[in-house]
C-alpha cells in the first residue's frame, strides 16, 4: 500500500476515460467512503451479474484504497458488456491516477494488461457490393 505521504499529495478530483468498441465511460473519482455509481445507480444494483463482476474487478484488486474514494461513472454507447469493460478501464485508470500508485498500476497490469491500456480491436467495416464485412457470394460447382 502507498505511504501516508502519497495519500496526502493525491489530487482532489480525477476524471478518467475508458473505451471499448463504441462504449465510452467517464469516471469521476473524489475522496469519499467507497460509493460507486454507474449512471446514477449503485454498482451493487446493476442488473446484469457478469457485467457487475467485470466492473467491480478494479475495486476488488485495489482493496482498502477503493474504500477511500467515491466513483461516479457515466457510460454510453455499445452493448452492456462493452459498457462494463469501458467502466472497468475508466475506474482502473482513475484509481491509479488518484492514488499515483505504481504498485496499483503494476497489480492491474499483472492481472489483465487490457485493464489500463484498453482493447484495440474494432468492428470491421462493411465493404461495397457485399452484405457484411467478409461475406462472399456462395460458390456453385455445378
Amino acid at each position: 500500500m502507498p505511504s501516508a505521504e502519497v495519500l496526502q499529495e493525491t489530487p482532489r478530483v480525477v476524471i478518467s476515460v475508458g473505451k471499448k468498441k463504441t462504449a465510452v465511460a467517464r469516471a469521476i473519482i473524489k475522496p469519499g467512503i467507497g460509493r460507486v455509481r454507474i449512471n446514477g445507480y449503485p454498482l451493487e444494483l446493476w442488473p446484469i451479474e457478469m457485467a457487475r463482476i467485470k466492473m467491480s474487478e478494479p475495486l476488488i484488486l485495489a482493496g482498502e484504497l477503493a474504500k477511500k474514494v467515491d466513483i461516479d461513472v457515466n457510460v454510453s454507447g455499445g452493448g452492456y458488456m462493452g459498457q462494463a469493460v469501458a467502466v472497468r478501464i475508466a475506474m482502473a485508470r482513475g484509481l491509479v491516477a488518484f492514488f499515483q500508485s505504481q504498485e496499483l498500476k503494476e497489480l492491474y497490469e499483472r492481472y489483465d494488461p487490457y485493464m489500463l491500456k484498453g482493447d484495440p480491436r474494432r468492428t470491421e467495416h462493411k465493404k461495397p457490393g457485399i452484405k457484411h464485412a467478409r461475406s462472399k457470394r456462395q460458390k456453385a460447382y455445378r
